[in-house]
């Protein structure tokens, strides 16, 4: 019998390992990231798949048998497509986003592609699936989203079956030798002196944690950078029979190339362990959970897998392609290849639709909500926008009433912080001045403010200095892809 565990009607899960805030700035991330630059994303996807694969590859024989397969986090599942076409398993591409993979789905036309995976909607935290019932978990470059690491690594033991693999890669593990200053962002919203200094291999040991993480938090995607490589094998030892190690130690010009030479030189054993340790880097590990793996059925019906995310039953297929739970209201819709199995309230918080308290330029509604100064949509997929010159105003209506949070979500391009006076993004509620940021980096920004109470928001938005692109006659600023009412905290 299936445990049932039902939440608090109404209350959004609010978990320390991850909180809603973070889940909700990375289903807006993935939103826009996945194929917002589709020609960029085909490059990054196939060489994230080329490195993935190659682990895999070196330790098929202590991973043994694939399908059933989940991958949490998948993203675009772009490497869940690479599961089921390269090594011909069956399984599961389950991330946060719901957008993201519908969007991924143009890969499989892209790379003439065969077989898909069921694509899930879903949290690592609350994994929609039955316990012991898939012999392989992989997360590439996702564990270290959560606070509390072990409580993603319970729910991944929870789900494979005795005798099953966890295999993660691409996390990053703590160094020793930084300053820890500042958090650097990625090398292509660099300063020129960080640029450098990344060339010749000294950045790293300046930066807090690992080079990007300024971009995460100020989006407001948290990231556990604290984990050193004795705690990543403290927790691998804790939960697993068995496990194999790879790991990837930088080696971003001279100077990381010399003290890691010089580190393995040192090494009793002449391994990277000392290096890793001093430098970090990112692990991969392939893990066993203990026990003799059972004879499961290799192609049942895939809902046959699923449990209620409410409450824990069972979910049956009816005729219109919908997911049901047994026990109760739950349902869940095939939505363009996607099924979302969130708990109903994450759900609502998380996908809430056509609402007046949102302005997202991906969808046609936006533009009900827009007043003056706002330039032609421009954009593909989830990473659809608008430029503004020097002002622009839109409304947003408090559904939910009380106090709200305003968030902005845009991006600065280059021209405007190489004009002079430093860029400044100004924000008048209602006919009053709310607040001002100034912007020191180009890229991806998010910003947020308290408001107080009020049944309708009017938002007037001013941006200086303006610039002109070549043979373009129009002001511009920086563009939004996203306005929003949020929780105050």
């Amino acid at each position: 019998m299936q445990t049932k565990n039902k939440p608090e009607p109404d209350t959004p899960h609010e978990d320390a390992a991850q909180s809603l805030s973070v889940k909700r700035a990375e289903v807006e991330f993935h939103n826009f990231a996945s194929l917002g630059e589709p020609e960029r994303a085909f490059r990054v996807y196939a060489e994230e798949n080329e490195r993935r694969g190659a682990i895999l590859d070196e330790m098929l024989d202590f991973i043994g048998p694939m399908t059933p397969f989940l991958e949490i986090g998948s993203n675009a599942g772009h490497s869940s497509y690479m599961l089921a076409n390269k090594y011909g398993a069956e399984g599961f591409a389950l991330d946060i986003s719901e957008d993201s993979l519908r969007y991924g789905v143009v890969l499989r036309e892209k790379w003439q592609l065969e077989k898909s995976p069921t694509l899930v909607a879903g949290d690592a935290l609350h994994l929609p699936f039955k316990d012991n019932s898939l012999r392989m978990v992989v997360a590439f470059q996702m564990l270290s989203q959560f606070m509390d690491i072990e409580s993603v690594i319970l729910e991944v033991k929870r789900v494979l079956a005795p005798g099953g693999i966890f295999v993660f890669a691409e996390e990053p593990m703590r160094r020793l030798l930084t300053a820890r200053i500042y958090r650097c962002p990625y090398y292509d919203t660099m300063k020129p002196w960080e640029r450098k200094l990344s060339d010749w291999g000294l950045l790293g040991f300046l930066v807090k944690d690992v080079i990007g993480a300024h971009q995460e938090e100020s989006f407001g995607i948290h990231q556990n950078h604290r984990m050193y490589l004795s705690d990543w094998h403290r927790l691998v030892t804790k939960h697993f029979a068995e496990q194999e190690y790879k790991l990837y130690v930088p080696e971003r010009g001279w100077a990381e190339r010399w003290v890691k030479k010089i580190a393995i030189q040192l090494d009793p054993h002449k391994s990277q362990w000392r290096a890793a340790r001093l430098m970090g880097g990112t692990l991969a590990a392939i893990c066993r959970k203990a026990g003799d793996p059972p004879s499961l059925p290799v192609q049942p019906p895939f809902e046959s897998y699923f449990r209620c995310p409410d409450c824990g039953a069972d979910l049956q297929l009816d005729s219109s392609r919908t997911l049901r739970c047994t026990s109760c209201a739950y349902e869940a819709l095939l939505n363009d290849g996607v099924y979302n199995l969130l708990p109903s309230q994450d759900k609502r918080e998380l996908y809430p639709g056509d609402r007046n308290d949102i302005i997202d330029f991906s969808l046609p509604s936006h533009e009900k909500h827009l007043g003056h100064g706002w330039h032609e949509l421009e954009g593909v997929y989830g990473n659809k926008y608008r430029w503004i010159g020097a002002r622009a105003s839109a409304w947003l209506e408090n559904v939910k009433g009380g106090e709200q949070r305003l968030r902005l979500r845009g991006f600065a391009p280059e021209p405007i912080l190489q004009a002079s006076p430093r860029p400044v993004v100004e924000v008048f509620v209602n006919g009053l001045p709310l607040k001002a940021w100034h912007l020191d980096r180009n890229g991806l920004f998010a910003l947020e403010v308290n408001l107080p109470a009020a049944p309708r928001y009017e938002l007037e938005i001013r941006v200086s200095p303006v610039w002109n692109a070549p043979n373009d006659d129009r002001d511009l600023s920086v563009n939004f892809g996203m306005l929003r009412l949020i929780p105050p905290e």
